[in-house]
């Protein structure tokens, strides 16, 4: 009797050895986590190359925007620039244009001497000094003056002699 109770408890020991060893088997295959597969890695790489694209491209749109932001203002100054720069010598041009007409128109007056009146134009106003050798003569330079297209107004500062 004694050694089937031997045997009775040795296949009981090997039956709670195998249900240690199972359930210890299990609690080991618990705790361990899933290595991704070279397919799934190679996903990943992909999936993250892709999105590092998407934000490269839309970093460079923004930098596309930014620069063309920035070269249409340059743009927008400098035609300003020009344009200003362009009134300035007009205006400069038309004052010159002002004084050479007015000239020319005394120095066609018998009476009045081109070369003694002196004739200054700053925007479009003409100032007249010098002598006239009379009162009617100091108004037709003033009438002179005041013909020539441009003329906004005139300051008649001509001398007669007493």
């Amino acid at each position: 009797m004694n050694i089937r109770h031997f045997s009775h408890s040795g296949s009981q020991r090997i039956l709670s050895i195998l249900g240690v060893s199972a359930l210890a088997l299990g609690l080991a295959a618990c705790d361990k986590q899933e290595q991704p597969t070279v397919g799934q890695k190679l996903d990943s790489a992909v999936q993250q190359t892709e999105q590092a694209a998407a934000d490269a491209k839309v970093k460079a749109e923004n930098a596309l925007k930014n620069a063309e932001t920035k070269v249409e203002e340059g743009a927008a100054k400098a035609q300003s620039g020009a344009q200003e720069m362009g009134t300035a010598a007009m205006g400069a041009m038309d004052d010159a244009t002002i004084t050479a007409q007015v000239s020319a128109g005394l120095a066609k007056d018998p009476d009045l001497s081109a070369f003694k009146i002196d004739v200054d134009t700053r925007a479009g106003a003409v100032t007249l000094s010098g002598p006239a050798p009379n009162a009617s003569a100091r108004e037709r330079a003033e009438t002179i003056a005041k013909e020539v297209k441009g003329v906004t107004s005139v300051t008649n500062n001509l001398k007669v002699p007493s």
